[in-house]
């Protein structure tokens, strides 16, 4: 894919920063989003998107082998429900039913062979804010590396969602510039975070997921005690929390 990043605004040295850097960045940003807005006994509901073109067939297997984390966290919670998203090939947009189970998302997850293609980013936002518009959505996670797509269209998308109260995680793996831009934005739009990281990254990843499973499933005070128990990431999010 060609360079773009002479399209977007540059950063000056002083304010990169590394991956760590942006990791702590977007716990701080997870521990200032609003709140789900779940009632007394309601699950949990999180869209897990993925861009399954080509390049990114390591990190599919990677979140394959660690979405289970996200089931094992929520389940004192009441229990979360996922919907996984991807788009793939020429066009190719695939959405599954919601379900409950790690078994469900383990197998479709572990079906899919990534395919060369163009990013469908504003589709996954799209498809989000209908689901929200149908039934209450806590959180969309998505997980890419490359933005190929209009960020003035997709900036129109983010703010429909940020419209229905749906903040979006974006775990963006790499330093695409392009990619860095827009998915900035639309955490920005949507009232979402934003984290950087990389093929290596799998601890990483797995608590992330974790961590934004459980917001979605029962927020902040929820995450505090999932960082009393684990620590690590988590606890970077509770230690930075307000009371809801």
């Amino acid at each position: 894919m060609a360079d773009k990043d002479s399209k977007v605004p540059k950063r000056s040295a002083k304010h990169d920063i590394s991956a760590d850097g942006d990791v702590s960045a977007f716990l701080r940003q997870v521990a200032t989003a609003p709140p789900p807005m779940n009632k007394t006994g309601e699950r949990g509901r999180l869209i897990f998107a993925m861009d399954a073109t080509a390049s990114r067939q390591p990190s599919w297997d990677q979140a394959a082998a660690i979405q289970g984390q996200m089931f094992h966290e929520t389940a004192a919670l009441g229990g979360l429900d996922i919907q996984l998203v991807f788009f793939r090939g020429f066009g190719e947009f695939k959405v599954s039913r919601w379900t409950d189970s790690e078994a469900d998302l383990q197998t479709w997850m572990t079906s899919v062979q990534c395919r060369a293609g163009e990013t469908q980013l504003s589709k996954i936002l799209t498809h989000t804010a209908n689901e929200a518009a149908r039934n209450r959505v806590n959180a969309l996670v998505f997980v890419g590396d490359s933005c190929e797509e209009d960020i003035d269209h997709i900036g129109v998308k983010a703010g429909e969602l940020g419209l229905k109260g749906v903040p979006a995680f974006m775990f963006h793996e790499g330093n695409d510039g392009v990619a860095s831009f827009a998915f900035r934005e639309v955490a920005r739009l949507t009232r979402g975070a934003y984290c950087r990281f990389d093929a290596a990254s799998a601890a990483t990843l797995r608590d992330l997921l974790a961590a934004v499973a459980v917001y979605a499933a029962g927020g902040r005070m929820a995450l505090e005690d999932l960082a009393k128990r684990n620590g690590g990431a988590v606890l970077q999010i509770a230690n930075q929390m307000t009371p809801e």
